[in-house]
């Protein structure tokens, strides 16, 4: 119930009103059954502005730290995600991994949408970077298509570190489903869920325009971070 207030009476019209989205494709969406949205991740904003234009409701994987932070923030933080259906996903190791490809797998079991980054967490510069193959297991053992999505502007409107978004105009599109039965029973096979993975990274791609990375994410920040220079505390005279 609280999903559709934030929908459609809270949350939904003050965000179309504010950046006045521009969507394209709205229509490859399934009208009902089970689907995999998988989309570029640029920005926070992205958890809200993509399930506010989408007609069906959506539950997202979203990382657990939005549900663990410390004080009366963190605690309002976890419920609002809690409410509006989301999931909580552990990134800390394999098995972390399959606990939520079990949790999606869930989802898509109960005939609803999955929305998924197959980034794994959002991009720190703007560009696409290179996908983690949860989303193809889910997709090939569920038997469901995977709508691709691109968020354009959103990096733009919330950058990394900013926690007033700015107000300009923002484009959403999804790309046609992308059937992957003829790799039935393959799921546990690396070869062919890194090739399903890597085909909805490529149809992400052509959506978003973005410059790819063949690297995850998570391990280019890292490296960024350690190579940037140390900043040591001015000495008081």
């Amino acid at each position: 119930m609280f999903y559709y207030m934030l929908k459609y009476v809270l949350l939904g019209p003050l965000l179309r009103l504010l950046f006045r989205p521009r969507i394209e494709g709205l229509e490859h969406i399934p009208a009902d059954g089970a689907a995999i949205v998988a989309g570029n991740h640029l920005s926070f904003s992205d958890h809200f502005l993509m399930p506010a234009i989408i007609r069906r409701r959506i539950t997202f994987l979203a990382k657990a730290e939005y549900f663990t932070g410390p004080g009366v923030k963190g605690r309002l933080t976890a419920t609002f995600f809690r409410s509006a259906g989301q999931i909580p996903v552990d990134r800390s190791g394999k098995e972390a991994g399959r606990a939520a490809i079990r949790e999606g797998l869930g989802v898509l079991g109960k005939g609803e949408l999955l929305g998924i980054y197959p980034e794994g967490t959002r991009s720190h510069d703007g560009r696409l970077y290179k996908g983690k193959v949860g989303v193809a297991v889910m997709a090939i053992r569920a038997q469901v298509p995977v709508v691709p999505c691109a968020m354009v502007g959103t990096f733009e409107i919330q950058p990394p570190g900013q926690k007033i978004p700015n107000i300009r105009r923002v484009t959403i599109r999804f790309g046609e489903p992308l059937d992957f039965s003829r790799y039935a029973g393959l799921e546990n096979e690396k070869a062919a869920v890194r090739a399903v993975t890597d085909e909805i990274m490529y149809a992400i791609l052509g959506l978003s325009g973005q410059e790819y990375v063949d690297r995850y994410a998570a391990e280019v920040k890292a490296e960024e971070e350690r190579q940037a220079p140390k900043k040591f505390p001015r000495l008081r005279r």
